[in-house]
């Protein structure tokens, strides 16, 4: 599968973790492994030409997905692997993510990989036009971020076992098998 990412927003982006973050997207959603993706992180002046050029919408966005070919089945998790394509490019806007971010109380990095999976899913032709598009959408993209989380917290604490996080897991791992798979708490 090749990801290539381009920064020219002038903002500092975990770059190598939004390609991870990519991958992991593609595949849990079967895309196949000789699939083509472009993610391109913007300044929000050149967004908000994007924005209006391609949505007659003023002004700068967050996410925007510009597809390139068309994909021979269906999109969806259970759906048969879909062939290799070029699939397109999300083009992200660092500046607009940040203020997001702050509204929502949650991190950057971490509005910066719902957008792009956002991205992704509408390059694999998922849409919010409708409220049951939307509802799977959303469903769709917040499954996969809460495993995305679960992934990584897993693989970092695999990388650096004294970490605190790490033993913070792990008591969580034992607490659920003590008490059958349930944990109690936070």
């Amino acid at each position: 599968m090749t990801i290539e990412i381009a920064n020219e927003s002038g903002e500092s982006v975990d770059e190598p973790t939004l390609v991870t973050l990519a991958r992991y997207v593609l595949d849990r959603m079967s895309v196949h492994p000789a699939a083509e993706l472009s993610v391109l992180l913007v300044d929000e002046t050149t967004m908000a030409g994007l924005h209006e050029r391609w949505m007659g919408e003023p002004g700068p966005t967050d996410v925007l997905a510009f597809p390139m070919d068309e994909l021979d089945v269906a999109p969806g998790p259970d759906a048969s692997e879909v062939g290799p394509a070029l699939l397109g490019d999300v083009v992200l806007c660092p500046q607009v993510a940040a203020r997001q971010a702050a509204t929502a109380g949650h991190p950057t990095e971490a509005e910066l990989h719902l957008l792009c999976t956002h991205g992704i899913l509408h390059l694999l032709g998922y849409d919010h036009a409708d409220a049951e598009e939307e509802r799977e959408m959303f469903e769709l993209q917040g499954e996969i971020l809460r495993a995305w989380a679960g992934a990584r917290e897993a693989r970092e604490a695999r990388e650096d076992p004294g970490a605190p996080e790490a033993q913070e897991a792990g008591d969580a791992r034992q607490t659920r098998e003590a008490s059958g798979g349930v944990a109690e708490g936070p």
